[in-house]
Parts: structure tokens; C-alpha cells; sequence
């Protein structure tokens, strides 16, 4: 019942701020081009017997950003989005992703919706502090704002910029030294995109949003696929991520409306993919031509599920789906 009020609320403070709530399909050409997500397919079957391969969307966004290109100014969509290969306390193969999109607005300006949102969140269900397996956040509190980079030094020790050339591209040695000297275990075969996630996941995500909610931004241009380049420094990009109780909430971008840079960006992604999985997905050209019509504008994904579990206090994110996807025994 509290994911129900916690609902009812957002879309109230999304109406009181003029966005419109649109309603995308979940049977995409595409279900999105990042390497380690993984997606389910399916396919429709024509009166002639012909078969068309579909997926089911892990993100609404190449949807709703063709809206965004049609001339749609403030959008938000609570969708349900599939993610295969993913089941856990904060996992599940079926889930709810809040988006919202802002045309001509700059991604700061999310930075403060998420502020919102999470003090909306904790009024709606009568808390002061969101928590999580004993891990408590203030949502009353602004977020504490972190660069990748400064927080790479702070909690690894490491000069992640240092690891990046001018143009973005980056260093895998170099990054691999600087792990070692740390005492950072370094695989042959990491990339270095391994070695970058090996260090967040291990010695940065578990310090963030403990106490009061944090925002990590301005990650390496070659960690945001679907994000502009920082206009003050073309090695990062307009994206950043929130945390509360050490919990990943939200995903921002300040978008990348440049077509053939997006193309380039997800062909990349595949050639990773199909060596790490030995699988690839096609690219929706559909979106690509509406990119290259979109406007200026700042997005961002955040979990519902999730955000519900923290102003609830469940441990699990199947305590707060209505009817969870059962778990097939191996």
C-alpha cells in the first residue's frame, strides 16, 4: 500500500510541475545498446507465418526520447522494463523504472528532482530516515555531490583522469598500474572498463549515501554511452548516478542528441558485448533518425522498486512488487 501512496505522490509533484505521463511500449526493435545488459527476446509472428524478432525494452528511454524529438517538452513514465541475468535483493527480472526528461533544462536540474523525490518518498510513508539492512540516510539532507574522479582518489587512492587521454579514450595500463600500487587485484584480461567497475563497486559505492544521500557524478566519457561530453572537460560526461543507504536509486544524463556519435558509441558497445557474451542486438534506426531531430534535454532512470524499499525499510526488492516473478528452481 505504501508503493501505492509513494505513486500517487510522485505523479502528483510530476502534474503540479507540468510533465506529461506517457505511456511507452514494451516491445521494442531494440531493447537498448550497453554491453553488460542483457535483455529477453521474443518475436511476432505475421498473418504469413513470418517471424520479426522483438525484446522486451530494458529502458523506456529510445521511446521516450523520440517523443522528446516529436516535440514533447516535459515527459515522465513509469514503465515496466526487463532485465535477463539479473535476480537479488536489489535485482529482479521484472521491475518498475521511473523516467523523466527535461527539454533545455541542464542535468543539474535533476540532481534537485531527486532531492524531491526522496524526501517525498520518506513523507508519504511517515519516516525520517530511509534505511536498508541497517544503513540509514537522511532524505531531508541535501545530496552530497562527488566527481568519479575525486572520489577515486578519495576512497582508492588512485588519479582516474590520469587514466584518460584528451579525447576520452583511455589507458588500460595505466589504470592497471595505479590498481596494483593501491593493492587492487588486476586480471590479464580486464579491460579498462573491468578495472574501472571493479574499483566502484568494490571501494566507492560501498561509502556512498550513508547518513545523507549522495550523488556521484561526472563519470569518464567512456562509462556514458547515451550522455554529452562535459563542456569543461571532454574526458568526462554529463552523468552522474544517486545513492542512499549504499543503494544505486538513479541513473541522470545530460543526453547525447548527436547521432553519429550515438552510433559510434553503441557499435562499440556491441563488439564488447560479443566478445564478453558472444551476442549482440540490433540498433533501432528509428531512434537514431529521431536523435538526430531531438532537442537539447536532461534525462534520468530511477528505480521505483528500489526507492520504495528504502522509505519502507524492506530488505529484499520482492517485498514490494505485487506479485513477484517466480524463481525457477536450477
Amino acid at each position: 500500500m505504501a508503493r501505492n501512496r509513494i505513486q500517487a505522490a510522485l505523479r502528483g509533484w510530476f502534474a503540479a510541475r507540468d510533465f506529461i505521463e506517457v505511456d511507452t511500449a514494451t516491445l521494442q526493435v531494440s531493447p537498448g545498446n550497453e554491453a553488460h545488459l542483457h535483455a529477453f527476446q521474443t518475436e511476432a509472428i505475421g498473418h504469413s507465418g513470418e517471424r520479426t524478432p522483438l525484446y522486451l525494452h530494458t529502458s523506456p528511454e529510445f521511446a521516450c526520447k523520440k517523443l522528446l524529438a516529436a516535440g514533447e517538452q516535459r515527459i515522465a513514465c513509469f514503465a515496466h522494463v526487463y532485465r535477463n541475468r539479473e535476480r537479488g535483493p536489489l535485482h529482479h527480472p521484472e521491475f518498475t523504472m521511473l523516467e523523466w526528461y527535461r527539454v533545455g533544462e541542464a542535468y543539474d536540474v535533476l540532481m534537485a528532482d531527486c532531492g524531491d523525490m526522496l524526501a517525498l518518498a520518506a513523507q508519504i510513508t511517515g519516516v525520517s530516515t530511509l534505511t536498508y539492512r541497517g544503513a540509514t540516510c537522511d532524505p531531508q539532507l541535501a545530496p552530497e555531490r562527488l566527481t568519479v574522479a575525486d572520489a577515486f582518489r578519495r576512497h582508492a587512492g588512485i588519479d582516474l583522469l590520469a587514466t584518460i587521454d584528451p579525447d576520452g579514450s583511455t589507458d588500460r595500463e595505466c589504470l592497471a598500474a595505479a590498481m596494483r600500487a593501491a593493492g587492487l587485484r588486476v586480471a590479464g584480461d580486464d579491460t579498462w572498463a573491468d578495472l574501472f567497475s571493479r574499483v566502484l563497486v568494490e571501494k566507492i559505492e560501498p561509502e556512498l549515501g550513508f547518513g545523507r544521500p549522495a550523488i556521484l557524478c561526472e563519470y569518464p566519457a567512456a562509462e556514458a554511452a547515451l550522455a554529452r561530453p562535459a563542456p569543461h572537460d571532454r574526458r568526462v560526461a554529463e552523468r552522474f548516478e544517486l545513492y542512499a543507504c549504499g543503494v544505486e536509486l538513479a541513473n541522470a544524463f545530460g543526453e547525447l542528441t548527436d547521432a553519429a556519435e550515438q552510433r559510434r558509441r553503441f557499435e562499440l558497445e556491441m563488439v564488447e558485448k560479443a566478445r564478453v557474451y558472444g551476442e549482440t542486438y540490433p540498433l533501432d534506426e528509428d531512434f537514431l533518425a529521431a536523435l538526430a531531430a531531438m532537442p537539447e534535454a536532461s534525462g534520468i532512470a530511477l528505480g521505483f522498486d528500489r526507492l520504495v524499499m528504502l522509505a519502507t525499510g524492506a530488505s529484499r526488492i520482492d517485498q514490494v512488487i505485487w506479485a513477484p516473478v517466480a524463481e525457477t528452481a536450477p
